[in-house]
């Protein structure tokens, strides 16, 4: 692994748990990326030694998720299947998808299987193979949706 796709992983995952905490607190964006790159981001914290992100790439996580919110929680919800609603899902599942999501609409460059390899990624830290296989099924799903 590069030096830079280990900082856009590591910049993935403080997304989703900046997300996560933004959902819990309602701490507010600016705020939060501040708290991130002062007390987080390659920091050790707990005697973990955190890699260190990409902060222009976390920040554009970040800030895009939480301005287009509504039209990702759409995209979302539509590959749910019957019966499920956004509420339902775990809250760090959630996150990771809107991430995902975001990712899949708004950089075009990034190829789909990168986005999905690196989510499943971040899902296999918190969840177990079978809720990791659901990220990678919806991001797909989104991914034939918004990339043809």
């Amino acid at each position: 692994m590069t030096a830079k796709s280990t900082s856009r992983s590591a910049a993935r995952l403080a997304a989703v748990q900046a997300l996560f905490q933004h959902q819990m607190e309602k701490t507010p964006v600016t705020k939060l990326i501040k708290e991130f790159h002062d007390h987080r981001l390659g920091q050790e914290i707990e005697d973990d030694q955190y890699h260190p992100a990409e902060g222009d790439f976390f920040d554009d996580l970040v800030i895009g998720v939480a301005s287009r919110l509504e039209e990702i929680d759409a995209l979302v919800d539509s590959k749910l299947a019957k019966g499920w609603t956004l509420g339902r899902l775990d809250k760090t599942m959630l996150q990771i998808l809107r991430c995902g999501t975001f990712e899949l609409v708004a950089y075009d460059d990034v190829p789909i299987a990168t986005v999905i390899d690196e989510y499943l990624d971040v899902a296999h830290a918190f969840f177990n193979k079978k809720d990791a296989g659901f990220v990678n099924g919806l991001l797909d799903s989104i991914a034939k949706q918004v990339r043809g």
